[in-house]
């Protein structure tokens, strides 16, 4: 899918808003060209501007020579972000920014949640939308404050699960809690990921943001990103040592739950052990054993049986073992 930017009265507009963009038309005047999971077709129409669109292998790439560099006078910038592929499925993947003096290029292959958003909200963006370059950073911007309302979710969850395990939780939901906070935990580390492969892509862009014409101005903005990129990982780290704590909380609440099923079976065993060895005693074939002879014997060993359990029974309970 091919989806192309020009600025509007407000925000992004679309090219192909009314009509399906046939590849190769009108892109050549857009500010910001997303590619979706793209044909060879958009692949190709976009190339024929002049860049080289990486493929998901090179995009997947984990040297840092694939991620950040600088190629024909375009800068290639490849992020980790969380999103959604189109079945629904929250995952990790990577995305590129391919910043040229003349347009912004995207290209990923599942959705972050960002750039659905930007378009109706770029103008608002600290960097407005007037540029490629203030295109790409104004994207930045909405991708690191959907980081942040993120990671307020991630607090939010954390804090209905200490309610609910601190509470009067049974087995089932303490377990079902348990399965909650691993999930925050996995979403935590994608964002964690994405706050960290943002920052080097801005750090790698500041390098070269001299050479633009608003350098200096796009200076500024960029530290401040930075900032806002440090100040939410500084939060994720808070937010790791809660989900950690959630995680120790909610196994030691199943561990006590486990442990009093345990002690009830401990108890209810004990009770029985003075009256099977009555009963053990006298199933032994001695042949000098006088209760087997007389009439009161068995309810004699009965009731032996008894006041040997409730014994027991009573001294636990003055232990206060019950």
């Amino acid at each position: 899918m091919l989806h192309a930017y020009i600025p509007g009265t407000r925000g992004l507009k679309r090219l192909d808003q009314d009509t399906p963009m046939v590849p190769g038309e009108q892109i050549g005047q857009a500010l910001w060209i997303d590619l979706y999971r793209p044909l060879d077709s958009q692949v190709s129409a976009v190339e024929a501007l002049g860049n080289e669109v990486p493929t998901l292998a090179d995009m997947e790439e984990i040297e840092i020579s694939n991620r950040l560099y600088r190629e024909s006078g375009a800068d290639y910038m490849t992020v980790v972000l969380p999103g959604q592929l189109p079945d629904g499925q929250s995952m990790s993947g990577p995305v590129s920014f391919i910043l040229t003096p003349q347009r912004l290029i995207t290209v990923r292959h599942h959705t972050p949640r960002s750039f659905e958003t930007f378009p109706d909200r770029a103008d608002r963006a600290t960097a407005g939308c007037t540029t490629p370059e203030r295109i790409f950073l104004g994207l930045i911007e909405e991708i690191v404050s959907r980081q942040a309302d993120l990671l307020e979710g991630i607090g939010r969850a954390l804090d209905a699960v200490s309610v609910r395990v601190l509470g009067d939780a049974n087995q089932d939901e303490l377990q079902h809690a348990l399965g909650q906070v691993g999930g925050q935990g996995e979403l935590l580390g994608r964002i964690r990921l994405g706050l960290l492969t943002l920052e080097r892509a801005l750090s790698f862009f500041d390098q070269t943001a001299s050479s633009h014409p608003q350098g200096k101005e796009l200076h500024a903005i960029i530290r401040g990103q930075i900032r806002d990129i440090g100040s939410l990982a500084v939060h994720g780290d808070f937010l790791s040592s809660r989900v950690s704590l959630s995680v120790d909380a909610t196994l030691g609440m199943i561990n006590l739950a486990q442990n009093q099923t345990v002690r009830i079976v401990s108890v209810v065993a004990a009770l029985f052990m003075p009256p099977t060895l009555i009963a053990s005693m006298y199933g032994m074939n001695f042949a000098n054993m006088p209760e087997l002879n007389e009439s009161w014997g068995y309810p004699f060993a009965l009731a032996l049986m008894l006041i040997s359990a409730l014994g027991t029974w009573a001294f636990f309970k003055w232990r206060n073992w019950l």
